[in-house]
């Protein structure tokens, strides 16, 4: 039994390493992506993304209600949960950042291949699916983390089996 645990509720012990944090950023292609509209309401979509230098990476056209906010306030959040990646235990990362909009070509030029070869793409090749994304109205946004918070579920079963058989 983990005799340093006093407090079984208090949640931030059951954190993911940081192997097992690298993982889930690189494995789960899907997260939640989420802003405040010009009232203070926060709003969220689903988004599918990429980790690279650091950052969360994805992509949306300059029309969406999310590239207004952002523009305007570049404060945002997003979740990623092991959903659909382990079914053996829930694992989730949630960063609070800031958003970077890019529209450059350099950026462009290595973000588009990237990121076809590791979305949920609807076209039928990774070419096609980059000549797709490049238009003039889409823009590359990086997420870059101010905070983190991350949750490991394998860690509070076993934590919390160990204290039930004591």
């Amino acid at each position: 039994m983990n005799d340093k645990v006093e407090n079984y509720d208090d949640v931030t012990m059951y954190g993911l390493t940081t192997e097992k944090m690298e993982k889930l950023l690189l494995t789960q292609n899907e997260l939640t992506f989420i802003w405040t509209n010009k009232a203070g309401h926060g709003m969220g979509v689903t988004m599918s993304y990429i980790w690279r230098k650091g950052s969360i990476w994805c992509t949306a056209t300059e029309q969406r209600a999310r590239m207004k906010a952002l523009a305007r306030d570049p404060r945002c959040s997003v979740v990623i949960s092991s959903a659909g990646v382990d079914a053996d235990v829930s694992q989730s990362i949630t960063f609070k950042g800031h958003a970077i909009l890019h529209k450059d070509k350099a950026t462009k030029d290595w973000f588009y291949p990237d990121f076809a070869r590791h979305a949920n793409s609807p076209a039928p090749t990774p070419e096609a699916f980059v000549a797709f994304l490049d238009t003039d109205a889409r823009i590359i946004i990086e997420v870059v983390p101010e905070k983190t918070i991350t949750f490991d579920g394998g860690v509070m079963r076993d934590t919390t089996s160990e204290a039930l058989e004591a």
